[in-house]
């Protein structure tokens, strides 16, 4: 093959590769059955400072679920990519302490990418990281007093539903889950969601609740084709 043929067919394969485009994923989570009544968290009453922050008896909120059982807080992602994060310049996640709570208590992350902790309460709080044993994720246990500066925090590994929890204020409970790849959501109170961006290609994608369990699809997302997919989880 002559130089010049060798020369056209690299410029066109780089022209063709530029001109994959990447495609989004949307959908909607609904929940099967009837979830269990939440749970008043009775605590928060009998603390003298947190009491105060609330007019009745705060709730659990296992399940977020909609009157046509649109779930909320659900982790959907993209199973197979992987190293690829952008979480070092992606914008920090915030996790406030608002009414001896945390906000949001379901989230999620890429590896690298600051979780910064705010506490908007007149109270002390304990902010304690919990990574699973053996994850390679940094246990972490701040004081936070009210009017200071954010807490900074970030996860090197990749790891579902890692907890944030006070050790002041017992009932306190938060989950992040790390990924180190952007290609994930967190399904909305409507039960929607929406992964921007994924490069064409087939994949498992997979819906995650701490509750609910998980479910996985098989999909695949064409060169600048939006893809649907719709999950469906039960009640355990």
């Amino acid at each position: 093959m002559k130089k010049s043929s060798i020369l056209i067919l690299v410029i066109g394969l780089a022209a063709g590769l530029q001109g994959v485009s990447a495609g989004d994923i949307t959908g909607t989570v609904t929940l099967k059955g009837t979830p269990p009544k939440e749970k008043d968290i009775t605590p928060v009453m009998e603390d003298v400072n947190c009491s105060k922050m609330h007019t009745q008896v705060p709730t659990t909120h296992f399940y977020v679920a909609g009157g046509k059982g649109e779930l909320a807080d659900v982790i959907v992602s993209v199973q197979d990519i992987s190293g690829k994060s952008t979480g070092a310049s992606a914008p920090p996640m915030t996790l406030d302490q608002k009414g001896c709570e945390y906000v949001p208590s379901i989230f999620a992350v890429q590896t690298g990418q600051k979780i910064v902790v705010k506490n908007s309460d007149p109270v002390l709080h304990n902010v304690h990281t919990m990574p699973a044993e053996g994850s390679g994720n940094q246990v972490k246990n701040e004081a936070q007093l009210p009017n200071t500066a954010d807490l900074t925090f970030s996860f090197s590994k990749p790891e579902m539903f890692l907890k944030f929890k006070c050790d002041v204020h017992q009932w306190m409970f938060a989950w992040v889950s790390v990924f180190d790849h952007p290609y994930f959501a967190v399904s909305a109170k409507d039960g929607t969601f929406k992964i921007a961006n994924v490069p064409p290609g087939k994949y498992k994608l997979q819906a995650a609740h701490r509750k609910a369990g998980v479910v996985s699809q098989e999909i695949e997302v064409k060169d600048g084709e939006p893809a649907k997919v719709d999950f469906a989880l039960e009640v355990k």
